[in-house]
């Protein structure tokens, strides 16, 4: 197999797509792609794509397969290392409440915070995992 560049997209499955559209592009800033009201609304972050699905709908595909999750979902973002704590504090601005702080093998520190849905996301820094 040839060598993955990188993981294109992830996926949540929200049942409130007014909500994560006002967190995800009104408070972190994140592009709409696509929009289709009850079903899905995907956003653009960096080079990469967030798919937001309803869990009801997406479930009853039959193209693409079905698929669908329950429980709180994790990714995180990754931020330049400079920009880190300017992130962090651009959050915590916003009104979102900081659940936990890390400090991994490397040194380095993430921080973890709730989308609407009780998803949990992440920030990291570009380099944590090297």
């Amino acid at each position: 197999m040839k060598e993955i560049t990188k993981i294109k997209e992830t996926c949540l499955y929200i049942k409130d797509l007014d909500a994560a559209k006002d967190f995800y592009h009104g408070k972190l800033g994140l592009g709409i792609i696509h929009h289709e009201p009850g079903k899905h609304i995907f956003f653009r972050a960096g080079s990469s794509v967030l798919l937001c699905f309803n869990p009801e709908d997406s479930k009853a595909k039959k193209s693409p397969p079905p698929h669908y999750a329950e429980g709180n979902q994790h990714f995180a973002f990754e931020v330049e290392q400079k920009d880190y704590d300017a992130v962090k504090a651009q959050i915590a601005s916003l009104g979102i409440k900081i659940i936990d702080q890390l400090v991994w093998k490397s040194g380095q520190e993430s921080f973890y915070f709730n989308d609407p849905e009780g998803n949990v996301l992440e920030f990291v820094p570009i380099g944590v995992w090297d």
